[in-house]
């Protein structure tokens, strides 16, 4: 089985649009990438998951400093390298972005590598953990995979994302937990009012640095395929 790489965004809007108009404005500029011949050919699919605006703090401990996660299934890793240098993308996307997000792109995304723990249905509701190891830790996929705590056990996937090369300042994460569930109200019983943090796996409890990690409750607004 060939090894899935990723682009993955943790992005903020730009200050000037509405949190309710990013989803929005987000698939126009996507919608760009139609034009990019190269894009189609390096992205084989998309996942723009949108900040749950109705149930914030859902569960406690999701951030409301950002606005949206992105999913970027890659055709191979060099793929992730070339994409920055690409004439069509510099010329027809990058000028768009400040438009939309709060910086540029490259200035948010982190390169990994997948690995999927719970191979379920892809839901629309997915939490996902930017993780950072504490000092002197690693971060382990197997502490989630078979892991009994109740809101892990809840999920209907699990997909751990292992990041590789540079980070952008501001994004240093080591790894990158996708968890996707029927529902809103689903990931609110599943946590039990609890702090996300409290729920990690036993193991993880002093691998993560929970003050330099970020939770992120979003809905999927775009997909491609």
């Amino acid at each position: 089985m060939s090894t899935q790489w990723k682009m993955i965004y943790l992005a903020r809007r730009n200050p000037g649009l509405a949190p309710e108009d990013f989803p929005q404005a987000w698939r126009e500029h996507s919608a760009l990438g139609r034009q990019c011949r190269n894009v189609q050919d390096k992205v084989r699919a998309v996942r723009q998951c949108s900040r749950v605006l109705d149930r914030p703090g859902v569960p406690s401990g999701a951030s409301v400093d950002y606005d949206g996660v992105n999913l970027l299934s890659l055709r191979d890793r060099q793929a992730a390298d070339d994409i920055w240098n690409d004439e069509e993308t510099l010329r027809i996307m990058r000028p768009d972005e400040p438009r939309v997000f709060s910086t540029y792109v490259r200035d948010f995304t982190l390169v990994a590598q997948e690995q999927v723990l719970r191979d379920g249905e892809e839901t629309n509701v997915c939490l996902a953990l930017f993780l950072r190891a504490a000092p002197g830790q690693r971060l382990q996929a197997q502490d989630f995979a078979g892991v009994p705590a109740a809101p892990w056990a809840a999920a209907k996937r699990l997909v751990w994302n292992e990041v590789a090369g540079e980070r952008p300042a501001g994004y240093e994460y080591d790894a990158i937990l996708e968890a996707w569930y029927e529902s809103v109200d689903a990931v609110d019983a599943a946590f039990a009012g609890e702090p996300v943090w409290q729920w990690l796996p036993s193991a993880q409890a002093d691998a993560v640095d929970t003050v330099g990690s970020v939770c992120m409750l979003t809905r999927i607004t775009h997909r491609r395929p």
